[in-house]
This record gives structure tokens, C-alpha cells and sequence, in this order.
């Protein structure tokens, strides 16, 4: 799924991406639309007064004794997308992109963000700004080394920062006379007062059993049965992350976009439970599912959100041990605890336990992205019909496409912003004020997903209705083959994904091309589009039977086209000749690639065989589901779309002269 834009109309708001593999960038570097040297300044009319809000800041700052302030652009929990009230780097500087760090001193401001919104920077920030052209810690801490003075103080909120990027901080600032200063209430909040979006308060809701693979009272069991194997003796299990006690205790809300969370901390114990929320969401009944009204070890008592980092404090004033992962856990909570008192690992037990899915869970997911391929399947056969008119447009299709899944049974809404593009060579996401028509001569690039009771869904297919020429057949069907090679291979079991992860370039890499993103990441049930730590990336865990991975090579001609294709893959066990512990994928995303695309002479016999039994297995899975609904049109169109490819017969002329040459051997042996 889902981010990432290059050369055409880089202010849009864009996905962030190469990690969850999607396209990087060009560099987008050039001449500031802004005038700042004039009297007055040119500026474009899109950019935010933020005077008033930086004075305002500046004098807290002042109350704390601080001569500079850090606001980065995430929330507490490292959630991937943020709620609104945690936007606080894009409602202190204006400038509305996903990615960058604001700084503030006495007397200067400044942003530091990547390519991808330089342009969109520079015309949402007033002069107040300095737009910083990079990322990363360095050179935020070079510029901070020039601006303040020696003895100066840096501030942050120690909810904002992670454990890495703090130590990131502090080890750059070492020696410098220069001090990071925690303090725990966020000074941009205290400007922001009354115009802050207030905090979600929907009820929590728990999901009935039907869409679950276990009751919380055995995930439960289940992860503190791996703190009593552990051989450092955790006491307790901290979760930080929302998916971890979202997963945990099987409910859900909406305070994130895409993602079905609530803002939560859970401090499991051998002996107790304790879940920090807002209490007043949980109904009865779902405090009596929760078996809030006793004390024993499987009965969990909420306490209020705020009062997490109090409570872990206190926690850790006895003689126990906190197991966190340190992934998801931020500053704030791990400063309180002792470092003699903390065991930690990249990743919490509950991370490592969601990751693999048990039979129920896979089933649930396959089930999802049947009823997921009915809906853009639908969309597709739509298209066919309607983008000849010249009446579709990137914004309306992705209107359209939504709109489609939330037909479907037990939708909750998309898994992402949806990615529709055509030409340009740009995915990017749309809007109703810029966006290009869809046209028959174009590549179109679709990338979307959905929210279901069940699973969460995520699926590229790239389409061309009119003749496209020799290079992006052959790009595309690079990028198929990639995609097959991948998923029909097999390999041992524990292997890393980064060890595997060029079999999808190497159809690409054998013709000099490539691409700048991930191939793949992990995927949930009705949880994270981009579920962690499963994937093709260095950082990711070993493959495991039960993961969920995207498998999404592709290739982007600057200026011209797209092209991703991504699938949703189970891995399951791989049946080999001789006996041994082996892995392969199981595809689980049902819509069939582009025929029109195809150069069925670049695939090979095997290429060949496995197209052909995957269309079957389309057939079989969603052949029947479109006939149950009468939808009869897109039955057809299926059925023409999974006919099965064959090897390309040599042309006329080859024949005739084979023939010839025949007649001609024939005529001699008979002489």
C-alpha cells in the first residue's frame, strides 16, 4: 500500500513510504516559491500567519527556562497516522505534511523535512520558517549548536520522542554544554488552548468472538506464560503500542484515522491487569466483559490514561522487572523506570505473538479479501466501461472504490488514504481540487485497502484500457514476474525476509531497472494496514508460518507511468522433495493483473504454469461469491479476465518458413 509521490504536484498531501514499501521521491529541490527579502514579503496565499502562535510559545519557553523547543511530528504512541489533536508540528508552523521536525528558539524557527514536502512547505510556512531541506538528529542538533548559547537548554516532551531518537539526541548534544530537558506537560498544547480538536470520546466497543482468534483472557494466559519462560523474570508486561492492547483484549474505537485504536497503556502483571483509558468510554457491558468490577489476576481494572506514567513510577519503586518493547515505548514512560528494573526487546511479547496468526485468524483474513476483491473488482469493470467517456478522474475513482468496500459485509471504512494515479509516473493521492482525468492512453495505477471485522486488506493493480507501448509492457511484466517469483518461492524456515527480498528485482534488475521502496510489510486483523515487525526489511523478524506480508515490487518512469503490483501472502509450509523445515507464500489477494499488459513472451514455463492456477484459484474463490450476489457483469468480466495465458505461438512468418523447411525435409527423406 500506501505512500509516496514524485515530479507531478509534490504540495498534495502525500504518503510517507519507502519503509512500507512505496515509492520514493525525486529530489524536488529548487528556488523557494517564498520572498522573504521583500517589504512586504511575497508569500504564496496559502501559507499560515503563525506570529502570534510563536510569541505565545516563545513565552513558555521563557517560564521553563528554556532557549529552544523540539516538536516532532508524531503522538505518544508512534502511531503511523495521527488524530488531530496531536498535530501539533503542523498547527504551530502550518505546514501540514506527515513528516518533519519543528524547532524553536528565542529568536528563529525552522523545519526539517524530506523532499517529498519541500514544495508543499514552502507554501503552507510564512516567513517566520526556515525550511531545512534534510531529516534525522545531526542536523537539527548542528543548527541548535550555532543557535543557542552554551548553558543553553533543549526541550521536548518526552511522549513525543522514542527511546532511540532521544539517546540520538542526547548522544549529539554530549560534551557540548548544551542539556535536553524533559518536561512532561507540551508547551504547544498550552498555546493551542481551546482551538485544540478535542481527544476522541466514542464508546469502546469489543468484537464478538466470531472475529477473533482467541478470547483475551487466553492472550492473556499466552503472554504471561512467555514472562515465566523468559530467563530474566519480567514481573510485568508494559504495552505502549495501541495495536498491542487493542489485539490484547479484542476492542476497538476510531480515535486513529485508518486504524481501529484507542488511546491506552496496558501494565500486565503475573497477579493483575490494569488498562490506562478513559473510562467513561467503556460501557457496562463492556467493563463486565473486561470482569472490571473484581480484583483478581484475570480481572482488569482501568485507571485513567493520564495517570500511566505515575503508576509505572510507582510500580517500579518494588522489586519487580519491566518487560517493554522498545520499539513502540517512548521517553516518557521509560525515563521513570530504573534501568536495573527493565528488560527489553526490539519488539513487546505481544508484537511477536500478533504477528503470527493462528487457523482461525487466517481464515477470517482469506475471508476479508474475497469480499475485498468483489468490491475492486467491481470498480475495475466500472472503469472499463466509463473511462473511454472521459468522465472519470483520479478523485472520483477513489470515491468510487471506497464507496464499494463499504458495501461489503462488516467494512469499517479504508485501511489507508486510497492511491489513485494515472500517468506521471506518480502515485499519489488525489483531491477534489487537484487531480488529473483518467484517460484510455494512460497507465493507472490503484492502490487501496480495507477495514473489516474480520482482516484488514491492502492490494495494488496497475491497468492500462488503450495500447501501451513495447517498454511498459515489458516494465510491467518485469514487475509481474518479480511479484511471482517471490511468492511461488521456497525457502527455510527462520529466514529473514531481507534475505529474500531480491527475488521480486531481479526480472528488473536483469534489464537496468528498479525500484525505491520496500517490497513488502506486514498486515493485520482489522488492525494495522502496515503491521510491524513482519516484513521484507532489514529490521523486520524472521519469516514464520502464520505472517501475513504484502509481496509489491515495482517500477516508476519519472514524468510517464507507475507501475506497482501488490498482493497479500500467508506463509505456509512449503512441501519439498526431501524432508526438511521449509517455507513458502500462499496468495490471499483474488483480483486478476492486467492481460492488456502482459508480454506473455518474457514468462517462462513456470511463470506460465503459476498464472494460470492462481486465475483458477480466483475463479474459484470469487466466481461464486459474484454469483450469489447476481452480479453478473462482473462474473464475466472474471471469466474473461482469468482465461488461462499461454506461451506466445511464433508468428505467421516463422510458421510459413517452418513449414517450408519441413515440406522440404519431408520431399528429401522420401527421395
Amino acid at each position: 500500500m500506501a505512500r509516496a509521490h514524485w515530479g507531478c504536484c509534490p504540495w498534495l498531501v502525500l504518503l510517507c513510504a519507502c519503509a512500507w514499501g512505496h515509492p520514493k521521491p525525486a529530489d524536488l529541490g529548487g528556488q523557494d516559491v517564498r520572498n522573504c527579502s521583500t517589504n512586504p514579503p511575497y508569500l504564496p496565499v496559502t501559507v499560515v500567519n503563525t506570529t502570534v502562535s510563536l510569541t505565545a510559545l516563545r513565552q513558555q519557553m521563557q517560564t521553563q527556562n528554556l532557549s529552544a523547543y523540539i516538536i516532532p511530528d508524531t503522538d505518544a504512541h508512534m502511531n503511523e497516522y495521527i488524530g488531530q489533536h496531536d498535530e501539533r508540528r503542523a498547527w504551530i508552523t502550518g505546514f501540514t505534511g506527515s513528516a518533519g521536525t519543528a524547532v524553536v528558539t528565542m529568536k528563529k524557527a525552522a523545519v526539517w523535512t524530506d523532499s517529498r514536502y519541500w514544495t508543499q512547505a514552502e507554501r503552507q510556512m510564512d516567513c517566520n520558517w526556515e525550511l531545512h531541506k534534510e531529516v534525522g538528529t545531526t542536523p537539527i542538533v548542528t543548527w541548535l549548536l550555532t543557535e543557542i548559547p552554551a548553558g543553553g537548554c533543549v526541550g521536548f516532551d518526552p511522549f513525543l520522542l522514542s527511546i532511540d531518537t532521544w539517546e540520538s539526541y542526547n548522544l549529539a548534544l554530549q560534551g557540548s554544554n548544551r542539556q535536553l530537558v524533559s518536561i512532561t506537560t507540551n508547551l504547544v498544547d498550552l498555546v493551542w488552548g481551546s482551538e485544540r480538536p478535542p481527544v476522541p470520546n466514542q464508546p469502546i466497543y469489543a468484537l464478538q468472538e466470531a472475529f477473533t482468534g482467541s478470547t483475551w483472557q487466553e492472550k492473556v494466559s499466552g503472554v504471561r506464560s512467555q514472562m515465566q519462560k523468559h530467563q530474566k523474570a519480567p514481573t510485568a508486561v508494559l504495552l505502549s503500542a495501541l495495536e498491542e492492547t487493542a489485539w490484547l483484549f479484542n476492542l476497538r474505537a476510531s480515535d486513529i484515522p485508518y486504524n481501529p485504536f484507542f488511546y491506552s497503556y496496558t501494565l500486565l502483571t503475573d497477579s493483575s491487569i490494569r488498562l490506562f483509558a478513559n473510562k467513561s468510554r467503556f460501557s457496562s457491558e463492556i467493563l463486565s466483559y473486561l470482569n472490571s468490577s473484581c480484583t483478581g489476576p484475570m480481572c482488569v481494572q482501568i485507571e485513567d490514561y493520564s495517570q500511566v506514567r505515575d503508576s509505572i513510577q510507582a510500580y517500579a519503586l518494588g522489586d519487580v522487572r519491566i518487560w517493554i518493547g522498545t520499539s513502540y515505548t517512548m521517553y516518557g514512560i521509560y525515563e521513570v523506570i530504573p534501568k536495573e528494573k527493565l528488560v527489553t526487546d526490539t519488539y513487546s511479547p505481544v508484537m511477536m505473538t500478533k504477528a503470527v496468526k493462528n487457523s482461525k485468524e487466517q481464515a477470517l483474513l482469506k475471508a476479508s479479501h474475497v469480499r475485498d476483491a468483489v468490491a475492486v473488482i467491481r470498480y475495475l469493470v466500472w472503469l472499463e466501461k466509463n473511462v473511454p467517456k472521459g468522465t472519470v478522474d483520479e478523485f472520483s475513482g477513489a470515491e468510487l472504490v471506497d464507496k464499494f468496500r463499504g458495501e461489503e459485509q462488516f467494512s469499517s471504512g479504508p485501511s489507508f488514504e486510497t492511491i489513485s494515479a494515472s500517468g506521471l509516473g506518480c502515485p499519489s493521492h488525489p483531491t477534489k481540487e487537484l487531480n488529473r482525468k483518467l484517460s484510455s492512453d494512460e497507465m493507472y495505477l490503484l492502490d487501496s485497502g480495507g477495514q473489516y471485522w474480520d482482516g484488514t486488506t491492502d492490494i495494488t493493480r496497475t491497468i492500462h484500457w488503450g495500447t501501451p507501448s513495447a517498454f511498459q509492457k515489458e516494465a510491467y511484466t518485469r514487475v509481474l514476474i518479480g511479484n511471482i517469483d517471490l511468492s511461488r518461492l521456497i525457502f527455510p524456515a527462520a529466514t529473514s525476509g531481507r534475505m529474500v527480498e531480491a527475488f521480486a528485482r531481479r526480472a528488473l534488475w536483469d534489464a537496468g531497472l528498479n525500484y525505491g521502496h520496500g517490497t513488502g510489510h506486514g498486515i493485520g486483523n482489522f488492525l494495522c494496514v502496515h503491521e510491524w515487525p513482519v516484513g521484507f526489511q532489514s529490521n523486520n523478524i524472521a519469516m514464520a508460518k502464520g505472517m501475513f506480508t504484502s509481496i509489491e515490487p515495482g517500477y516508476y518512469k519519472d514524468g510517464e507511468f507507475g507501475i506497482r503490483l501488490e498482493d497479500v501472502a500467508l506463509v505456509v509450509e512449503a512441501k519439498t522433495k526431501y524432508p526438511g523445515s521449509y517455507l513458502t507464500f500462499e496468495v490471499v489477494s483474488f483480483v486478476p493483473y492486467d492481460r492488456n499488459l502482459i508480454d506473455v513472451s518474457l514468462l517462462s514455463p513456470e511463470h506460465l504454469q503459476y498464472l494460470n492456477r492462481y486465475y483458477q484459484t480466483i475463479r474459484e474463490k470469487v466466481g461464486p461469491e459474484l454469483q450469489r450476489r447476481q452480479l453478473l457483469e462482473e462474473f464475466k468480466w472474471l471469466q474473461q479476465h482469468t482465461e488461462p495465458l499461454a506461451a506466445r505461438a511464433p508468428d505467421t512468418a516463422s510458421w510459413a518458413s517452418m513449414l517450408v523447411v519441413s515440406t522440404l525435409a519431408i520431399l528429401i527423406w522420401s527421395v
